[in-house]
């Protein structure tokens, strides 16, 4: 039987990394608070960040896939938010038949929403 799998992304500074995910809706677990690990929440998704203060965004290569439902809802609230959306990936119908949209962290991991 598999498991569902839990990502784990670099982060540079927790904090900061805290604080952009916070903006998306996301939430500290609390009851595990650990120095050079982050734990946060939204729905059903879970992500894991690791520290790794020496990481270079710019060869960062982290990436995620979230599925979601009302992608154009998130979108917007995105926009409204005032988010950057990846300058190559706005909202939009993809060929193999989902709508994509996607955001880079202060990290620079990808995260992709798709419908």
């Amino acid at each position: 039987m598999l498991n569902s799998a839990v990502p784990k992304l670099p982060m540079r500074n927790k904090i900061i990394t805290k604080n952009w995910y916070q903006q998306l809706g996301f939430n500290d677990i609390g009851a595990m608070d650990y120095p050079d690990y982050l734990i946060l929440r939204k729905d059903a998704i879970e992500l894991h960040f690791f520290a790794f203060p020496a990481l270079n965004p710019l060869e960062n290569y982290g990436q995620i896939y979230i599925h979601c439902t009302e992608i154009e809802a998130h979108y917007k609230q995105i926009q409204e938010q005032g988010i950057s959306i990846h300058p190559n990936a706005p909202l939009q119908q993809k060929p193999w038949g989902k709508k994509e949209f996607a955001l880079l962290d202060p990290d620079n991991n990808l995260l992709t929403f798709g419908e």
